[in-house]
C-alpha cells in the first residue's frame, strides 16, 4: 500500500519551510496561500522571460546545438 507521505529525509525540510511560510504570514493560511501563488506567478514569469531570451539568442546563432 502506498503512502501519500514522502519517504525521503526531505520531509523535515519541507515541513520547516511550510512552518516558515505560515509564520511569515502571521499564521493566516489564506495570506500564506496568496503569497505562495504570487511568488509562483513571479517565478513563472521569470522562466518565461529567460526562455524567450535563450530562444532569441539561439535563433541569432549565439548558441550551438549539442550533437552528443
Amino acid at each position: 500500500m502506498t503512502s501519500a507521505q514522502p519517504e525521503s529525509g526531505d520531509d523535515d525540510g519541507l515541513e520547516a519551510a511550510v512552518d516558515q511560510a505560515i509564520a511569515a504570514c502571521g499564521g493566516d493560511m489564506r495570506s500564506t496561500i496568496r503569497a505562495l501563488i504570487v511568488a509562483n506567478e513571479f517565478l513563472e514569469n521569470e522562466v518565461s522571460e529567460l526562455m524567450k531570451a535563450v530562444s532569441h539568442a539561439y535563433a541569432r546563432g549565439r548558441f550551438k546545438s549539442y550533437s552528443g
